[in-house]
């Protein structure tokens, strides 16, 4: 693209950064510019936000109705899945997946779920007594 093409629309964090791109000088060689955003990739992300916005709700409703345990939840609401939440507590995945049932997540001892209030960032109460 060449400097002069650079699309200059504003984005969501328009007021606090600007995207580092490659263009093309006047002389063919390729230097680097800032760029406010570009619509297309605005309209891409905010659609993108739509469906993790949908999985986080879906989520939300599913411990409400006691499908799911509040792992499952706040795993959706921190953007993690599985392999992610797995670093941050040490639990395989298998055992992630358990604990995501209602059942075996209100058998969780202290220990277990002060891991994944480490992970999510929030209190072992907040955990444990999150109901949708």
């Amino acid at each position: 693209m060449k400097k002069e093409d650079l699309p200059q629309d504003p984005g969501a964090l328009d007021q606090f950064t600007r995207e580092v791109v490659y263009v093309k000088n006047e002389d063919g060689k390729y230097e680097t510019a800032l760029s406010r955003g570009w619509d297309v990739k605005k309209d891409a992300l905010d659609g993108a936000w739509v469906d993790v916005n949908q999985r986080i709700e879906d989520a939300r409703k599913a411990v409400a109705l006691g499908e799911k345990s509040p792992v499952h939840y706040f795993m959706e609401l921190r953007l993690m899945d599985i392999p992610v939440l797995s670093g941050y507590t040490g639990f395989w995945g298998f055992f992630i997946k358990r604990h995501m049932k209602p059942g075996v997540f209100k058998n969780l001892s202290d220990k277990k779920l002060a891991k994944y209030a480490k992970a999510f960032d929030i209190s072992v109460e907040e955990l444990r007594n999150f109901k949708g």
